[in-house]
């Protein structure tokens, strides 16, 4: 009996001990001095801060912060930053092409695409992305698990969209109804009615899915879809917006023309992807309807004709001149009626190509709109879009992302210089194609820290 109770006090003590200890474990500070903060929203940096990161939040904002025990990085009077945020990736779709993937790729080749792209982002100082299309949750938790290296990741799971819509990318010669690789992995499925929309959305999230995308117009580097296509009905888009609802999360629709948007707007979708034909009446139905916009400057540059599979595939080149008369009013819109922009890429290929795609989109961005809102749509709004995923689809529901404020995320940068004076300093390039490999990761970002886990730290 006495050797009983022994046993049991000893296991009780135990007990009672290891969560004290994995407490202390989870509990470890970080304290960042010497910085100036832009804390995603200002148009002012905050002087000669400190920044207490405990555990994976900001714990204090100040100066002379008290913590004895904290690794001490010191920023030497750089610019602290949230960590940035991508609204619209495409981790496993490294090309060549859509045609290819879909013919000669396995899930294998896939996911090894994704596990470098996810790798390749967060070196670029993308803390969170979100997949507009083509990856399920597995990334995500291998991810979260400490398994591989890469961003807080939003997964959309399958593109939905219609036959011979911007999500078909089954082969020229695929019979109607017949099962695809991509429609086999969950990358990409055919809805053609309610039914289909609620069957494979409601997938979707049993997949991992945050949010849903919905492919509602065409493209201009695609097989079947002129780029004025109006694919899905009101009624469809409305059944993927009450699947969302269900799941207290939303709808994200690629949508060009203004008839698409307005139509998306309308059925309840909350975040419009590309949004070409932009306008201010759009703009007042958005701030409506609290809806964002996240728009890829690449579409807006001078050289995108001259793009190999466009102007080498007569098809594609009519449908790119055609878009960029269309397109050519988005610029001065977004100027005169600014709407909730996120920082867009949209790359589909390798990572050494996105690497490239990555740094020209942010100088674009500066470009276009200057360095002040370049990073707030970098960093605040997409923390922004990140919580329309609700309170139990979040898949990171303990604090805000994009922000530098006590209970935040420890998602944070360290960048050598100004950006609201320097914009380069978040790592621009100001060439696209033919432009030469960039490193892993630029030189001017000297910290990068996710989840409260330093993942590069140049400054020692």
């Amino acid at each position: 009996m006495r050797l009983f109770r022994f046993l049991l006090i000893t296991i009780s003590t135990i007990a009672l001990a290891f969560p004290v200890m994995a407490e202390e474990s989870a509990t470890s500070q970080v304290l960042f001095k010497n910085v100036n903060v832009f804390d995603g929203r200002s148009d002012k940096l905050a002087k000669d801060q400190e920044v207490l990161v405990e555990g994976n939040l900001i714990k204090t904002i100040g100066r002379n912060i008290d913590a004895p025990n904290a690794t001490v990085v010191d920023g030497g009077g750089r610019t602290l930053t949230p960590g940035f945020i991508d609204n619209h990736v495409h981790l496993m779709l490294p090309g060549p092409t859509l045609p290819s993937m879909e013919a000669n790729s396995t899930w294998e080749d896939l996911a090894i695409a994704g596990v470098a792209a996810a790798k390749m982002y967060l070196m670029q100082g993308f803390t969170t992305v979100r997949d507009a299309g083509g990856q399920n949750g597995g990334l995500q938790r291998a991810i979260n698990a400490g398994t591989v290296t890469g961003p807080r990741i939003y997964p959309s799971a399958a593109f939905l969209g219609t036959r011979g819509g911007h999500s078909d990318f089954a082969n020229y010669t695929s019979p109607v109804g017949e099962s695809s690789n991509f429609s086999r992995l969950n990358m990409a499925q055919e809805v053609d009615s309610v039914a289909d929309v609620q069957k494979f959305g409601r997938n979707n999230f049993r997949m991992g899915a945050s949010q849903l995308k919905f492919m509602q117009s065409g493209g201009v580097v695609s097989a079947f879809d002129p780029w004025q296509l109006l694919a899905g009905s009101q009624a469809e888009i409305e059944a993927a917006v009450q699947v969302a609802n269900e799941y207290g999360s939303y709808v994200m629709a690629h949508s060009y023309r203004k008839e698409a948007i307005m139509t998306a707007l309308n059925a309840g979708v909350k975040s419009i992807e590309h949004g070409f034909m932009y306008d201010c009446e759009i703009g007042e139905l958005m701030e409506e309807k609290g809806a964002y916009i996240t728009t890829n400057m690449t579409a807006f540059d001078p050289g995108l004709l001259d793009i190999p599979a466009v102007k080498n595939v007569p098809a594609s080149l009519a449908k790119a001149i055609s878009a960029s008369a269309a397109f050519e009013n988005y610029l001065d819109n977004m100027r005169k009626c600014p709407a909730k922009r996120g920082h867009h890429t949209d790359c589909v290929g390798s990572v050494d190509a996105c690497n490239i795609q990555i740094a020209y989109e942010k100088h674009l961005g500066n470009e276009f709109f200057g360095a002040h809102t370049s990073l707030v749509a970098l960093t605040s709004v997409g923390g922004e879009i990140a919580a329309m995923t609700g309170d139990f689809m979040n898949p990171y529901p303990e604090g805000k992302l994009g922000v530098i404020e006590e209970g935040a995320y420890a998602d944070i940068l360290i960048l050598d210089g100004n950006p609201l004076e320097d914009f380069s300093v978040v790592g621009t390039g100001d060439k696209w194609f033919g432009a030469e490999p960039r490193p892993e990761s630029p030189e001017t970002i000297r910290v990068i820290m996710k989840d409260g886990k330093i993942y590069k730290n140049t400054l020692n």
